[in-house]
C-alpha cells in the first residue's frame, strides 16, 4: 500500500497544507519516513489522517466560489467498528461546511472494503447540505458500492452505475467538478 500516493498534480492549484481555513493546514510532510500504516502495512506520508485507523484521506481541492471539494480516500471504510464516517463527518466535512462547501466529490479507488453500520451521519451530512447540495462518490469497488446498497446510503449519496471516471486524474478540479456537475442536471432534469 506504500506506493499508493494520493493524486498530486493539483497541488500547484490548492494545498490544503496551505489553506488556514483547511483541517489539514499546517501540516508538515515527511516523504523519507513512512509513519502511518492501516492493518500493518505502511501507508504514503502524503496521506492525511481523519480520525480513524483504517481509512486515510487527501483533500485535492476546494473551490468556495462554486462550493466544492475532492476528496480522496485510501483503506478500508469501516463504519461498523471505527465509525470512519463519524470521523471524517466531524474531523473534515463539517470544517468544510462551515466555509460554505456542500457540493462533494468523493474519490475512492483505493478503498477496498466497506463495513457499513447504519447511516445516521450520511443522512445528516446530506440534511446540511441543502437543497443545492451533493455528494457524488466515484470510482468506488463494487463490493464496496455493494455494500453501500444494503445500507440505503444511495437515498444521501449518488454513485455507482455511470459515476465513474476513469480519467478524473487528466482534468483539473473544476473539470472535474463540471463533468459531475452536468451529469446531475441530466438526472435531474
Amino acid at each position: 500500500m506504500h506506493n499508493l500516493q494520493p493524486h498530486d498534480r493539483w497541488l500547484t492549484v490548492y494545498d490544503p497544507a496551505l489553506d488556514p481555513d483547511s483541517p489539514f493546514y499546517g501540516k508538515e510532510y515527511n516523504y523519507d519516513l513512512y509513519t502511518d500504516n492501516i492493518y500493518g502495512y505502511y501507508i504514503d506520508p502524503a496521506w492525511d489522517y481523519m480520525g480513524s485507523e483504517t481509512t486515510y484521506v487527501k483533500l485535492l481541492a476546494v473551490d468556495e466560489d462554486d462550493g466544492f471539494a475532492i476528496l480522496q480516500f485510501i483503506g478500508e471504510w469501516n463504519d461498523a467498528i471505527n465509525n470512519d464516517i463519524m470521523h471524517f463527518k466531524r474531523n473534515v466535512v463539517d470544517l468544510l461546511i462551515r466555509r460554505g462547501i456542500h457540493k462533494f466529490i468523493l474519490i475512492g479507488d483505493y478503498v477496498f472494503n466497506f463495513h457499513g453500520s447504519d447511516d445516521c451521519y450520511y443522512e445528516e451530512w446530506q440534511d446540511e447540505l441543502g437543497s443545492e447540495g451533493w455528494i457524488v462518490a466515484i470510482n468506488f469497488r463494487d463490493a464496496v458500492v455493494q455494500e453501500w446498497n444494503r445500507y440505503g446510503l444511495g437515498l444521501h449519496m449518488i454513485y455507482g452505475e455511470g459515476w465513474d471516471l476513469d480519467a478524473w486524474r487528466t482534468m483539473s478540479p473544476i473539470g472535474l467538478f463540471g463533468i459531475i456537475e452536468n451529469r446531475l442536471k441530466k438526472v435531474l432534469t
